[in-house]
């Protein structure tokens, strides 16, 4: 699955939001390898795309749309989208474009989806609008040709119910990795050679105290993170002596689980939020690297960061997006910036033109300053 444009109206705080992920023309000598369709060498895809911003500009509410969308096709469940709607008074919207497999041949589908105000802020087939379309994709064709068919195609919403709508779509695979709210955690850990050689040697970089990882014979779901003369318990998810590893030690237990996944090519559409904020910055650095050499053909990777240490990775210009919030006496609003729309030559410098603000993306220290005269 992959995820090629998408909009967003009155949902957190996205209204009128637009943000695509194709990009115009081939690279030369990029260090993503096989950035387009399979097949479709035309068709081409942002394959990782870093999102970065200042802290509550929508980098996490992001992913909990696309998410939510994601949720909404496999389950029909409206409460997972309505319950983001920012103004109940007002009609909330999305639209998404992504390729999927059909059948063994690959489609670009769009999924319309309209959520009209009622008076008791209820939402039914009576004031919800969905409607999901496809294109096949011919030889040597590009994201926006098939885009045009749709445009063509998806004029107003049919008088089928929702659900049947969403009944079009099956199959969609996705991982979703996000920081831990301030419930405490549940540490998934997988019972296979696969998943605790990768957890071993993931939390052996964080911490060189840690020797090894095993599970306990004879015992369901536990698990043994043994260091030279400690050992932490992990039983049913919960760590029994949690105090002996530091915070970046134990995002380690969630990192070891998309790295795995990716590794293994379990999913193919990846969401990594803030999963590093404890971590050092060369060792974050280290962790995307192994990501997105780990990616498969038709793999996307979504990464968000606060660490501009990220901005000197090889990476192409149109891999690196910022996002902003800006507040207006009705409300507040997040756009996104793409680099590539900026930096047009191989040899603009990225660092440069975020230490400068180029995009007009840095945060505003006005109330910071004022602190000392208070």
């Amino acid at each position: 699955m992959i995820v090629m444009d998408l909009k967003l109206d009155n949902l957190c705080a996205f209204r009128d939001f637009h943000v695509n992920f194709s990009y115009p023309k081939k690279i030369v000598n990029s260090y993503i390898e096989n950035e387009h369709l399979e097949g479709f060498p035309n068709f081409r895809y942002k394959k990782v795309n870093i999102i970065m911003g200042s802290n509550a500009t929508g980098k996490t509410s992001l992913g909990r749309i696309i998410l939510s969308i994601f949720v909404l096709i496999g389950e029909r469940n409206l409460d997972i989208i309505t319950r983001l709607i920012s103004n109940e008074n007002k009609t909330a919207s999305f639209t998404m474009d992504f390729v999927n497999k059909d059948k063994g041949e690959y489609k670009l589908y769009r999924i319309n989806a309209a959520f009209e105000p009622s008076e008791d802020h209820d939402y039914s087939s009576e004031n919800v609008k969905i409607r999901i379309e496809s294109t096949d994709i011919r030889p040597r064709e590009n994201y926006e040709s098939c885009a045009k068919r749709l445009d063509a195609i998806m004029v107003g919403f049919t008088d089928a119910n929702y659900i049947t709508e969403l009944e079009k779509m099956k199959n969609l695979s996705w991982y979703f990795s996000f920081p831990f709210d301030t419930l405490r955690p549940k540490y998934h850990i997988e019972d296979s050679k696969e998943f605790l050689e990768v957890l071993e040697h993931t939390l052996r970089v964080l911490d060189p105290a840690i020797k090894y990882v095993y599970k306990i014979e004879g015992l369901d779901n536990t698990f043994v993170i043994k260091m030279a003369d400690k050992s932490i318990i992990i039983q049913d998810g919960e760590m029994v002596n949690d105090s002996l590893l530091s915070s970046g030690t134990k995002a380690g237990l969630d990192i070891a689980n998309i790295v795995s996944s990716i590794k293994m090519g379990t999913h193919s559409f990846y969401y990594c939020d803030e999963k590093f904020s404890y971590v050092h910055s060369d060792i974050e650095k280290g962790f995307l690297s192994l990501m997105i050499n780990q990616l498969k053909i038709n793999n996307q990777l979504f990464f968000t960061t606060h660490n501009l240490d990220i901005l000197d990775l090889p990476l192409p210009k149109h891999s690196f997006n910022f996002l902003k919030k800006e507040t207006f006496e009705d409300g507040q609003v997040i756009s996104i910036v793409n680099a590539a729309d900026y930096l047009k030559k191989s040899t603009d410098s990225l660092r440069n033109a975020v230490d400068n603000d180029l995009f007009s993306v840095s945060p505003n220290l006005d109330s910071l300053y004022e602190i000392e005269n208070l």
